[in-house]
């Protein structure tokens, strides 16, 4: 049987990326042109931001106890 991260770890950790990722961009995009990112782009980056995040947590495993 493979062990994978626990489902509520990996949501938790997407959740945070997306966040970050949404803010990252509407804070770079605010410096850059000068008026705000809508809020269906930030939205579209973060998610767009969670699909490899997700696929890579799936395939950490956790440690094995020595």
């Amino acid at each position: 049987m493979k062990l994978l991260m626990p489902l509520w770890q990996r949501l938790l950790i997407t959740i945070v990326v997306m966040l970050v990722a949404g803010y990252v961009a509407g804070y770079l995009w605010q410096m850059i042109l000068g008026f705000p990112l809508p809020s269906y782009g930030a939205g579209l980056i973060g998610g767009l931001s969670a699909l490899p995040v997700w696929d890579l947590l799936k395939r950490i495993r956790p440690n094995q106890g020595a």
